[in-house]
């Protein structure tokens, strides 16, 4: 059995690991939790000297002293330690058993032996646990687990049946309001506001996370009182009403909303548009390709497909896609517009849809020179100026 160092930064913190070559990649993450002492729903990153990111695994390549890795927790849960009781006055079971573990490995290498007293508090540990975990109707403890693993990006060719995608979702949601615990880092919502922000290296869940915390940074949430629960509905619903397609896909959506999000900094448009037009822009850029077929419009007229035929060739895909964010916002759970006024919503859903009717390519040009005409002149007080800008 061989063995192999990694080391790494952490806070500044030199640091030094040692693993197995039979180490599987449960041992190497909780490893590098441990290090960074991280709860078990903290979201942990780890790059390179060329700052790109670097999977957390047993195939993790070797590295000297003066090339290391820099570990970071990018998103922490407010208990962070995962040792204190929740509201309930339960225990996280699983994280003291993970930070258990991990301390083992520590002790392991450091004196090639376990001492008796912690061989003692690990067996205590581990029958305690084989009780819980028996017991079937304490189904409560797998919300502890990670879930993720083999929970990576489908493959496009791949046919899901309805069964298999149900149960992705599920994982999704449940790692998503795991997560809906966690403070993200300055340093990334600093990037995150930045046209140059790396959207590749983020899974569903941690985008949701972000996705969130675009409408808390933009002060949304308490400028228009949005319930946050219901935010999180929201999100999720509209996260599972994106199909498995080539492109417009989820990851498609959180780019669009990203980059709307990052225009809207760099150009300052918080001092130039009000509050409900912000929150118009940042929602359609999330909502404009819901339950995307992945054919284009071409097809759906030359096809005469159903949703041709119900939007009569005009702009089917658009109209389609428009109709499905607002039958998401009439369900209860997820209606992030409740406590709008008439005239809010009227505002609201009329800008909506002229933003996202506005993405069918064929209208590009028309709407490139209705922006060309009013430049020389721009003012941010003419609505119709604003109108223009707002779907360009």
């Amino acid at each position: 059995m061989t063995t192999k160092v990694i080391y790494f930064l952490i806070n500044g913190k030199e640091e030094a690991a040692e693993f197995n070559s039979d180490d599987d990649a449960e041992d190497v993450r909780e490893t590098f939790r441990a290090a960074a002492e991280a709860g078990a729903s903290d979201i942990l990153k780890l790059y390179n000297t060329r700052k790109n990111l670097v999977n957390i695994s047993p195939k993790l390549q070797e590295n000297t002293p003066s090339t290391r890795y820099r570990l970071e927790v990018v998103a922490a849960d407010y208990n962070k330690n995962g040792l204190l009781p929740s509201p309930s006055g339960s225990y996280d079971i699983s994280a003291i058993d993970q930070r258990l573990s991990a301390l083992e490995k520590t002790v392991f290498i450091d004196n090639g032996e376990m001492p008796e007293p912690f061989r003692e508090l690990k067996s205590k540990v581990d029958n305690f646990k084989e009780k819980l975990e028996n017991v079937a109707h304490l189904s409560w403890l797998g919300l502890s687990k990670d879930l993720s693993i083999g929970m990576n990006q489908p493959f496009w060719h791949k046919k899901t049946s309805p069964r298999k995608m149900e149960s992705h979702h599920k994982r999704v949601y449940e790692r998503f309001m795991k997560f809906t615990k966690v403070h993200v880092s300055e340093e990334v919502r600093r990037e995150l506001k930045k046209q140059s922000f790396d959207n590749w290296q983020w899974d569903d869940p941690e985008m949701l996370i972000l996705l969130r915390q675009m409408y808390i940074d933009l002060n949304l949430i308490s400028k228009l009182n949005i319930d946050m629960n219901v935010l999180h509905e929201w999100l999720y619903e509209v996260y599972r009403n994106y199909n498995i397609v080539p492109f417009h896909n989820f990851k498609h959506c959180f780019m669009v909303a990203q980059m709307m999000y990052g225009l809207t900094w760099l150009i300052d448009l918080q001092s130039k548009l009000d509050t409900m037009e912000v929150f118009t822009l940042i929602t359609s850029a999330i909502c404009h390709d819901l339950d995307h077929p992945g054919y284009n419009n071409a097809y759906q007229i030359n096809a005469k497909t159903e949703l041709a035929l119900r939007y009569n060739d005009i702009s089917p895909l658009e109209n389609h896609h428009c109709a499905v964010a607002f039958d998401i916002l009439k369900k209860d759970k997820c209606n992030i517009t409740k406590d709008f006024s008439r005239e809010q919503f009227k505002r609201f859903r009329d800008g909506m849809i002229r933003c996202i009717l506005a993405t069918d390519m064929a209208k590009h040009n028309e709407i490139l020179n209705s922006f060309k005409s009013v430049t020389p002149h721009f003012d941010f007080n003419d609505k119709e100026h604003k109108s223009v800008v707002s779907i360009i």
